[in-house]
């Protein structure tokens, strides 16, 4: 049975990244593990200066929060697709992370899924071409529009 690591958040469920997972579930389901890095902004450890009452969660939690919702639904998706999965939200530079899953468990690719260039931070940061250059396996980019909120 093939297994890909796939590497996304905002994308996830999204058409173009789904469309990809469903190649690859061709001929037999693939085992996936997602890794759903946290998409930090500036400043996510506070968002008012001086701090006051503290109602709302720092921007960090929120991110992180927002990427756990995104993993749940992908895998519940998934698995109603009768796709073994797995997935963990992992720090906003996932390269470290990505290193450790190619030496951990054989995986005969990883799929990097990216907002399109003039709003995605990680193809700013170059992040699918430095995953290529730490991987073993063959990397594939979907670039797509986001996935569905939750």
């Amino acid at each position: 049975m093939p297994r890909f690591l796939v590497v996304a958040n905002q994308t996830l469920g999204g058409e173009q990244l789904t469309a990809k997972l469903d190649e690859l579930s061709t001929p037999e389901p693939p085992t996936l593990r997602l890794m759903v890095p946290v998409t930090d902004t500036e400043g996510f450890q506070q968002w008012d200066y001086p701090p006051i009452d503290r109602v709302l969660p720092d921007a960090h939690k929120l991110a992180h929060a927002l990427a756990e919702g995104r993993l749940e639904h992908e895998l519940a998706r998934l698995r109603r697709a009768g796709v073994p999965a797995s997935g963990e939200v992992v720090d906003a530079d996932p390269v470290e992370h990505v290193k450790k899953a190619l030496a951990d468990e054989q995986y005969d690719g990883v799929v990097v899924s990216t907002l399109p260039h003039r709003l995605s931070r990680w193809q700013l940061m170059n992040l699918p071409h430095r995953i290529t250059r730490a991987s073993n396996v063959p990397v594939t980019q979907v670039v797509g529009a986001a996935g569905p909120s939750i």
